[in-house]
């Protein structure tokens, strides 16, 4: 159940990455193509994009069912994390640029790549502990009911047995 869950949210981690990725990139190539920018500033305003795709992806689609109550503070973190993460995508990316001299459009796509796949272990982590934290009270409810679906399907479960809201404890109306 617990690794059904994770595996589901990894997944849906994933199919937002993959399209922010693509945004990425697609930014990337469009202003190193279009604009004279040095390839990591050119980086950092195409990340800076998926980072704002990324949100509404998050926020409306893998992390919907999370707490929603603290909206500026979940909003404060994201983009703290995600700052890190441009560090560390962007990071990756200047040091295969100006150190060793890796600056083709193809080497500097593949250090991107390599940056953004460090950065987004880092940012799955910090998102699902500290932005999009999950409601405790909604995790009991549906380990429970997940629990007592289980039950039932078990031979010999508590199907046909009268429950303790109708009286199945003896002692029934008019007694």
């Amino acid at each position: 159940m617990r690794f059904d869950r994770l595996a589901r949210e990894v997944a849906k981690f994933g199919a937002v990455g993959a399209v922010g990725t693509l945004v990425n990139f697609a930014v990337f190539n469009l202003v190193r193509h279009l604009t004279d920018l040095q390839v990591v500033r050119a980086s950092v305003i195409a990340t800076v994009v998926a980072i704002a795709f990324n949100y509404v992806g998050f926020r409306y689609f893998t992390y919907r069912d999370r707490d929603k109550s603290g909206r500026t503070k979940e909003l404060t973190l994201f983009l703290l994390f995600s700052a890190v993460g441009l560090v560390i995508e962007n990071g990756v990316l200047y040091v295969a640029t100006y150190g060793f001299d890796w600056d083709s459009r193809l080497q500097s796509n593949v250090f991107k790549f390599v940056g953004m796949g460090i950065a987004t272990l880092f940012r799955f982590w910090s998102y699902r502990t500290w932005v999009f934290r999950t409601l405790p009270a909604r995790e009991a409810v549906a380990h429970a009911e997940s629990f007592l679906e289980e039950r039932e399907r078990e031979p010999g479960g508590d199907e046909g047995r009268p429950s303790t809201a109708s009286g199945a404890r003896g002692g029934g109306a008019g007694l």
